[in-house]
């Protein structure tokens, strides 16, 4: 590294830190106290710890307080408090009493924490030999305390099956222990997982923690062929007994011709489900269930499908007055093959005093939009869902959802399916629900430019008092002060967003699929003048929302402008426009690209001499086709775990049915198969990056996830050396222990420092 270079890294490496240390606000809880004017909110707040290599997490308190049509007033605790050691807190739905889980290593047990207002009320450590540790990501994790709050049930990994043992006899019949030094295990049958993230977790199986007695039991009787999540308490029946849980059960047989095969399912809703009920293991009249003891079930129940009739049901919340059960599907995508579509929603009437033999009623409540009109409701698209999403009166809830290049709150009337939107409607900002209290909406809005910010929305009277709208006040929090020096720097950007016609449709296309797409553009002062980074998301089927994003401010704040493309295929702009990629890609897409670029040229906001492009996953088989198909159009590259064969991908990805759906369409899930056949490998080919390699002009940083099972790094490998073969000029970076997302903190902070420090050189 030469001098000027070294400095270069110094300056940026400075600059970076100042983006990565601003702590980012992950979820909120709002709770009643005894002044009705008064509330308490409790903010679960991460921040990236590079010494540590891992991330922080604190709790903050807020109380809130609000006099009639008075501003709102919040206090603060004077410092966040550090969860060490602490993998999830979960408090109780009186706010009385919290939940810590510490997940323990592997092999050591995990630690239950009932904590109440002013001491730990109970521990537990639960044994290997009971369930490993406890699921906290995003899609298997359920953890729902009862209404009583006398039990709590989670989803944990199943104890391992035991491993061979043998010693210098050879096998041994009889088990031996682990610590056991004159023996040695095996590692046994290899079993199916659910891919990228999962590789090395247990089967996901549900249980249930008596806090009284301080016993957890197994609850049994659901079927070995279905992994479970997302587990919440149904209410009490009229006698007053807590009898049922509902959870969600995905089908393990779900490889090509329903073979035993778990395809990856990180980032792919299509993947088949259902909602399941089943007694509550200590309330079973036989109950004699597994529990710390080790004891054996004898129960006779037996997992109930609430939903046969749709092919995807998930994230299941039961109303305050326990009269309704809703949930999103996303059967567009399961019947499809797209690995993400539009959402649906649902609801389900729930008796008094249901019985398991008794057969429930799927409702629509807001279907699929196919052809959204010009800005109007383009459908749902929700990668979360509230815990308690609900409103006081019991039949309305709050949804975050896309809506086109937008990220919006929501708010459904399940009785009717209206769908409104509350945030504010003339704001490019993204907007995301935080908590409900009654009928008011903690959020956070954040801006590409604009760190994240806290607000409270009431529903109020309009000034001439004929209709209702919200009203949003934005709340000062210590939060605040950690982001103002990002604020300074970012002080002389702008972003719009803008619409994209789409250039001569053919005539197949449907109706969704011609209308335009859109671009967030992010741009310096004398935008004209300066180089331009095009920014693509992965996917296809995902998106680029007008937020705050650490990495891309952080280009931004380097000098240079920021055009992020939502191309056709992507969420929130109507299943017709989504279902148009699919059979298309390498193609349709690059070219959507290509005419977004055109468009800020025409305008005089970029200089065309001076573009970067980068993008991850099928942001980087965008990318990596870009520069073989347009090369004169870009200056420098950089690629995160890009897609860059599929021919190679399609053996060894975890989800080899997306090489088929990208790559073949609406035929994909008759033609899949796990040998494919010569002509299907050919159209892999044709249809990847690699085959316009020979063109490539533009240097390229590539960046590699050492353990990533969505796209292994072979792919990236065999491009990188493929174009080093003919010349290119090519640096590539290998991050051993990241998964396809490289979100180890350096790795994430090494990765964009070097696309900087990149593209700096290639773009003076």
């Amino acid at each position: 590294m030469d001098a000027m270079m070294s400095e270069e890294y110094a300056s940026q490496s400075k600059l970076l830190e100042d983006f990565t240390y601003v702590p980012s606000i992950d979820s909120a809880w709002v709770f009643k106290t005894s002044n009705g004017d008064r509330s308490t909110a409790m903010f679960s707040i991460s921040q990236a710890d590079l010494l540590a290599n891992n991330t922080r997490k604190h709790i903050l308190y807020s109380h809130i307080t609000r006099h009639g049509t008075n501003p709102l007033e919040c206090q603060w605790s004077p410092f966040p408090i550090e969860m060490t050691g602490v993998s999830v807190v979960v408090p109780s739905p009186s706010g009385s009493k919290l939940l810590v889980v510490r997940n323990g290593e592997k092999g050591s047990c995990t630690k239950l924490q009932i904590v109440d207002q002013s001491h730990v009320d109970k521990e537990i450590h639960v044994d290997q030999s009971i369930h490993g540790p406890l699921f906290i990501d995003e899609w298997f994790q359920g953890i729902s305390w009862n209404q009583e709050e006398t039990f709590i049930a989670y989803i944990a990994e199943e104890s391992p099956r035991p491993k061979p043992a043998f010693d210098d006899a050879g096998y041994r019949k009889e088990g031996s222990s682990e610590k056991d030094c004159n023996s040695w295990r095996g590692l046994g049958e290899w079993e199916e997982n659910w891919g990228e993230t999962y590789s090395t977790k247990g089967r996901p199986s549900l249980f249930v923690f008596d806090i009284a007695s301080g016993e957890v039991r197994t609850v049994r009787g659901i079927a070995k062929s279905l992994s479970i999540g997302q587990v919440v308490w149904a209410p009490p029946s009229s006698t007053g007994h807590q009898k049922h849980l509902v959870f969600v059960g995905w089908l393990e047989h779900n490889g090509f011709q329903k073979t035993a095969r778990k395809l990856g399912i990180k980032y792919c809703s299509n993947r088949p489900c259902s909602l399941y009920a089943i007694h509550c293991p200590f309330e079973e009249p036989n109950a004699d269930n597994a529990s710390l003891s080790g004891g054996k079930s004898n129960s006779a129940s037996v997992a109930m499908n609430l939903t046969p009739s749709i092919s995807s049901a998930f994230f299941p919340r039961f109303s305050k007055d326990g009269k309704l059960l809703v949930f999103l599907s996303a059967k567009c995508a399961v019947d499809s093959g797209a690995h993400n579509a539009t959402d649906s929603l649902h609801k389900i009437n729930w008796p008094s005093d249901w019985k398991t033999d008794e057969h429930l009623d799927v409702i629509d409540v807001v279907p699929p939009v196919m052809c959204p009109d010009d800005g109007c409701f383009s459908g749902l698209y929700c990668s979360s869902m509230l815990s308690d999403p609900w409103l006081s009166n019991h039949c309305t809830i709050i949804l975050t959802s896309a809506w086109r290049s937008t990220q919006v709150i929501l708010l459904v009337d399940v009785l009717s399916g209206k769908v409104t939107r509350i945030s504010p409607e003339h704001s490019d900002y993204s907007w995301s629900a935080l908590a409900v209290n009654g009928n008011d909406v903690l959020s956070v809005s954040s801006s590409p430019i604009d760190p994240p910010q806290i607000s409270y929305g009431r529903e109020a009277s309009t000034e001439d008092h004929q209709t209702r709208g919200w009203v949003w006040e934005e709340v000062t929090s210590p939060l605040m002060a950690g982001s103002n020096k990002v604020k300074a720097l970012l002080s002389h950007h702008t972003f719009s967003i803008l619409k994209i016609p789409v250039t001569n449709p053919c005539d197949e296309l449907s109706d969704g699929g011609q209308l335009p797409f859109e671009a967030i553009f992010v741009s310096c002062e004398d935008s004209s003048q300066k180089p331009t980074v095009l920014i693509l998301h992965g996917g296809p089927h995902s998106t680029s929302v007008s937020s705050y994003s650490k990495s891309s401010a952080f280009l931004a704040s380097l000098g240079f402008n920021l055009l992020v493309v939502n191309y056709r295929g992507t969420l929130g702009f109507g299943e017709e426009a989504l279902q148009s990629l699919p059979g298309k890609v390498g193609s349709q897409d690059v070219q959507d690209c290509l005419t977004a670029l055109d468009y800020v040229i025409k305008e005089g906001l970029i200089d065309a001499s001076k573009v970067a492009v980068v993008g991850i996953s099928h942001g980087g088989f965008l990318t990596t086709h870009l520069i073989g198909q347009a090369p004169d159009r870009f200056a420098v590259a950089a690629a995160r775990n890009p897609v860059c064969n599929l021919s190679l991908m399609i053996g060894t990805t975890d989800i080899p049915d997306w090489c088929y759906a990208v790559a073949c369409g609406t035929d994909a899930k008759h033609l899949a198969s796990e040998s494919p056949s010569i002509d299907h490998l050919r159209l892999f080919y044709q249809k990847s990056p690699i085959a316009h390699i020979s063109e490539v002009k533009a240097p390229l940083l590539m960046l590699l996830g050492g353990a990533d099972l969505r796209v292994p790094v072979s792919n990236g490998l065999q491009y990188s050396r493929a174009l080093r073969e003919r010349g290119g000029d090519i640096k590539i970076m290998m991050f051993p222990e990241d998964i396809h997302e490289i979100n180890l903190p350096r790795s994430d902070f090494e990765s964009f420092l070097n696309i900087g420090v990149w593209f700096k050189k290639y773009l003076k």
